[in-house]
């Protein structure tokens, strides 16, 4: 692995809107894999299929007499979606009963009370509704209609328009002096092994353990000094002293090559969500475009449309 110390600061590339992440999270948006690809794979054989998932109508426990089922814990789920990426696996099934059980305790009460005929609650029970409605719909015409023929059609089209790089692995030793780096070269020219010295000499840290070893990496992943040298150099080599903003390094080339494309399974999750959330979009404005909606406030009905764009 590349030591952060060694990296250039270069900005994050953003592979999809901000809301393509929010409705694709929101609808959990599979992706189907190939069973022809995977029994034509060089690779060893994929790991036995999941359980299949319980039966959404299965009763997980009862509380006063009323069932929480299989498909209570998949919309606690949901709701809890955020918070449970911090949960222990082995913790999240026991974690949404215990919220099931609370749920249905307050709403047990809630009704003992008579707050079914509360209008707030009736309002609520409209917006749940429909909440619980655009979930399915997204599902059937966005999520289920994006397959893997598309998904890989993009990844085709993408690879392809790839530019090829050259990739260089190297190993190298870090000092804190000129001095000493011409010292540890003098000792590398009269035959000392690069890996050893590097164990013994580099101030990098992890240099004990990995023989100063970098793998292989892209020029602008380098500070600029460094890349310059290492992809100057040919397999084998041995660079003199170059100085970088973290001391003196000796650079040696293990190997050079050309920079292999990223594999389907790679860049499938964020090509799926990409394309499910243009489907989306695609969607919305059409049933935007067939509704009458009326906003009699008109600042509000400009700021509405400013947040939804042109009409398409």
């Amino acid at each position: 692995m590349t030591p952060k110390f060694l990296r250039a600061g270069l900005p994050a590339k953003l592979t999809a809107a901000a809301g393509a992440v929010a409705v694709c999270a929101a609808l959990m948006l599979p992706l189907a894999v190939s069973a022809q690809d995977n029994a034509a794979s060089s690779e060893p054989p994929a790991a036995p299929a999941a359980p299949a998932k319980p039966d959404p109508a299965s009763v997980v426990a009862t509380v006063a007499g009323e069932a929480i089922t299989e498909a209570d814990l998949g919309f606690m789920a949901e709701e809890l979606a955020a918070q449970l990426g911090n949960v222990p696996p082995d913790q999240i099934r026991p974690l949404l009963v215990a919220q099931l059980i609370e749920l249905k305790l307050l709403s047990q009460a809630g009704a003992a009370e008579g707050l079914e005929s509360d209008p707030l609650y009736k309002l609520r029970l409209d917006y749940l509704a429909d909440r619980a409605m655009r979930r399915l719909y997204l599902t059937a015409e966005v999520a289920n209609a994006v397959t893997e023929a598309d998904v890989r059609a993009e990844y085709d089209r993408r690879v392809a328009a790839m530019p090829v790089e050259e990739e260089v692995h190297a190993r190298h030793i870090l000092l804190s002096s000129e001095e000493d780096a011409k010292a540890v070269k003098a000792q590398l020219d009269a035959g000392a092994d690069f890996a050893t010295l590097a164990k013994e000499k580099s101030i990098e840290p992890g240099a004990a353990q990995s023989g100063g070893d970098l793998g292989f990496f892209k020029a602008a992943t380098m500070v600029k000094p460094f890349a310059d040298a290492a992809f100057a150099m040919e397999v084998g080599t041995i660079s003199d002293p170059v100085q970088t903003q973290f001391g003196w390094h000796i650079i040696k080339v293990e190997e050079r090559r050309q920079s292999p494309a990223p594999t389907f399974e790679e860049l499938a999750p964020s090509i799926n969500q990409e394309l499910a959330y243009a489907k989306y979009q695609a969607k919305f404005n059409e049933l935007r475009t067939a509704s009458t909606i009326d906003i009699p406030d008109a600042a509000l009905k400009a700021a509405v449309e400013a947040q939804f764009g042109p009409q398409q």
